[in-house]
């Protein structure tokens, strides 16, 4: 039997559609995966020289490096030494890499299905240290934003790996026995460790790395690099997007709500509660006795609306949403001190003072450029968005541009 991955927060819409088409029929748009063998895809990793990005993803910080994620494609390795003038030194070619984590020299990356560490104690000779195979078996369930089915018919996932999507236009039979449907199938703490933004789902905290993929919750004993260890997975829900840890507890956003963790035992993480919030993507950061979320509407994310919402977190079993603000398109967000910045998308940086939470005041906005995710640190903040690299610095009740690096 064929099987077609559909996805279900198209179904109102689908539904809402009228063509010529026969009845048990619809013309639809469909991903048909581009695979590769699983040892060429593991033996594609590889350390090569700087080069321009396609996409830019994800930002993580340590040290005086930055790392930006290209989608799907890999890790560029930017040197920071002086944020008036970053360069580019490496590419990490990471073939469906999303996320990075780093701890005592030791690079943590999603490549795959697989989990992989570098050593880049020594950033002109770095080296794959190790990989733990098969642990993210929901990596392939990502694909281009409008699309109606994924086709997994002649896939094998014990063969082959997914490292694209080639686009069709099909009618498609409206026939749900052949469907199989997506629900049926940071304060890091302590050492060296890097900080990674609102849209990561990669974290560490002590000797153990957590990662949340599209419905599970796994975590990993990093304590012996060479090994690591996956102690503990489960599933949490489906579409989980972002992983925010803070003291002793994580937060985890997914399309339809924010599910809080207890780590007071490391190794086991436990569900403490879960605040369910309009469809819509949306990364969380904490501070204190309040969680903001930005919530995101349009394409895969459902429906238009797009607001942040300040959630009352001081009873952790217990939380709810105490006030919302309306926003353009909202993408990751920072807390530093009393300021909130949030990626408005194309309307800019915006930052709030939230002394009074949660009444927030709008008291600066960077417009004219396009934003995707931030990561405020002690002496700078970090952007990007549009493949450039935005660092500012704080001047007392101002932040002020340093410098912004084409990353293509």
């Amino acid at each position: 039997m064929k099987k077609i991955l559909f996805l279900p927060i198209l179904i109102v819409l689908l539904s809402l559609v009228s063509c010529n088409e026969d009845e048990d029929y619809r013309l639809s748009t469909v991903a048909v995966p581009v695979t590769q063998s699983v040892a060429d895809f593991r033996a594609s990793v590889k350390i090569l020289e700087p080069r321009n990005i396609a996409e830019s993803g994800k930002i993580y910080a340590w040290k005086d490096y930055i790392f930006v994620n290209d989608k799907n494609e890999g890790v560029h390795i930017i040197d920071n030494t002086d944020p008036f003038n970053p360069e580019n030194i490496k590419f990490l070619k990471i073939p469906r890499n999303m996320d990075i984590a780093v701890k005592d020299e030791k690079l943590y990356a999603d490549n795959g299905m697989d989990l992989v560490v570098f050593d880049i104690s020594d950033m002109n000779n770095i080296k794959e240290l190790a990989r733990v195979k098969d642990v993210f078996p929901n990596y392939y369930t990502s694909a281009p934003e409008g699309v109606n089915y994924i086709d997994f018919e002649g896939f094998d996932p014990a063969e082959q790996v997914i490292v694209g999507y080639l686009m069709e236009t099909r009618r498609i039979e409206y026939a749900v026995d052949d469907w199989v449907t997506f629900e049926s199938a940071s304060d890091a703490g302590g050492g060296n460790i890097g900080t990674g933004g609102s849209m990561a789902r990669f974290s560490i905290k002590d000797n153990y790395l957590y990662v949340a993929d599209e419905a599970n919750l796994s975590t990993f004993d990093i304590s012996n690099p060479s090994a690591p260890n996956r102690v503990n997975a489960e599933q949490v829900g489906w579409n989980i997007e972002t992983l925010f840890n803070y003291k002793d507890h994580l937060y985890l956003g997914s399309d339809r709500g924010m599910y809080i963790y207890s780590i007071e035992n490391l190794a086991a993480p436990q569900q403490v509660s879960y605040l369910q919030h309009v469809l819509g993507c949306d990364p969380v950061v904490v501070k204190d006795d309040y969680a903001y979320v930005t919530i995101r509407g349009g394409n895969l994310c459902g429906q238009n609306f797009n607001q942040l919402d300040v959630v009352n977190i001081s009873d952790k079993t217990n939380p709810f949403i105490e006030k919302t603000y309306e926003m353009n398109n909202p993408h990751g967000l920072g807390v530093k001190d009393d300021w909130l910045f949030v990626c408005d998308g194309d309307a800019g940086l915006k930052v709030y003072d939230i002394q009074d939470t949660p009444d927030l005041r709008l008291i600066d906005q960077f417009s004219n450029i396009s934003t995707y995710d931030v990561i405020p640190l002690e002496d700078k903040l970090l952007m990007v968005g549009d493949n450039i690299l935005y660092q500012y610095s704080y001047k007392g009740n101002e932040i002020s541009l340093i410098s912004s690096f084409a990353l293509n």
